[in-house]
């Protein structure tokens, strides 16, 4: 069962890419005295991935934060090394925090994890969105498997 709207994140470690190499960041590092942000995606570099979902939050950042946002993330079962490029890649910069859950902690921790063995991905995570503020889930949409829908940014920015 997926986390629900008034459950606090649980408290683990992932990590980032900084100009310094990786750097381990918790969960408690990352949303206390925040609103955050955060959306999953399937995988780093895949289609609709790259296409469409990063470059809506990186393009929208300054509209987010405009309405309370403190900070942006991604985050997806990949390596720190893997999140970091496509983070380079994709122009994330300062607008997005790109999070590595590179052993599917966070996912499996929350119920958003999903097995994609059969496609030759492993365990990854749902591709969600949800704002978190101060360590509570204050929203979460989750899209089904396969679709784009409910977790974009014009979807986020109709409901802040």
């Amino acid at each position: 069962m997926p986390i629900d709207v008034g459950e606090k994140i649980p408290e683990l470690n992932l990590s980032r890419m900084t100009s310094d190499g990786p750097e381990t960041i918790s969960t408690e590092q990352l949303f206390k005295n925040k609103k955050v942000a955060l959306f999953g995606v399937p995988g780093a570099f895949t289609p609709t991935c790259s296409m469409k979902h990063l470059p809506g939050f990186i393009k929208h950042a300054k509209d987010i934060k405009s309405k309370g946002i403190d900070s942006i993330a991604c985050i997806s079962v990949n390596d720190v090394f893997v999140m970091g490029a496509w983070g380079l890649d994709q122009g994330s910069g300062t607008h997005v925090l790109m999070i590595a859950d590179g052993s599917a902690n966070f996912a499996i921790a929350t119920g958003l994890e999903t097995d994609l063995t059969e496609r030759g991905m492993g365990m990854r995570c749902k591709r969600f969105l949800m704002i978190v503020d101060n360590q509570i889930v204050q929203s979460i949409d989750i899209d089904d498997p396969g679709k784009f829908e409910v977790t974009s940014v014009e979807k986020m920015l109709g409901k802040l």
